[in-house]
């Protein structure tokens, strides 16, 4: 009796690992989706490769098998570091890639926020500086820990440099 059970565990352990390839599920995700997005990066161009990561959150609901209307998706990006030039309309030739990026964005209702105490202290900048889809907010760690306590998801993108 001991050896039929060892022998049907046996077989039933390698009928289990004979399957080929992972498992996919279709996650369910809670509606509305919410997330806050920190940018805090030490140059401008990281923002491009961070703007993925939100690009990536839209498409993936956006399209089947979700299909979430716009207003089902909710993303605030909070920007506080060296990135903070990208958003100054002063700078739009230099990041004009990256700036149609994030107007593109907005349009699909990712809201853009900037630090406006590293904004005013780093850069000189002041509201009529940045862009219209841009708001300024008193603080960004403030402003994360905020959108947190409504119940958003907090993503910090890794952006890497490859050498």
């Amino acid at each position: 009796m001991m050896l039929k059970s060892i022998i049907s565990l046996l077989l039933f352990l390698g009928m289990s690992f004979a399957v080929e390839g992972a498992r996919f599920v279709q996650t369910e995700y809670k509606r509305p989706f919410r997330a806050v997005v920190e940018f805090y990066f030490d140059h401008p161009e990281k923002i491009g490769p961070a703007l993925g990561w939100v690009s990536n959150l839209v498409y993936v609901l956006s399209n089947p098998p979700y299909n979430y209307p716009t207003e089902d998706i909710d993303i605030v990006v909070i920007s506080h570091g060296r990135e903070l030039p990208v958003f100054a309309k002063e700078n739009r030739k230099k990041y004009e890639a990256i700036v149609e990026r994030v107007e593109s964005l907005s349009f699909y209702g990712v809201k853009f926020m900037v630090c406006s105490m590293a904004a005013k202290q780093f850069y000189g900048y002041t509201e009529k500086d940045f862009y219209p889809f841009v708001t300024l907010v008193p603080s960004a760690l403030t402003e994360i820990i905020h959108w947190q306590h409504l119940g958003y998801g907090l993503l910090i993108p890794q952006v890497l440099e490859v050498k």
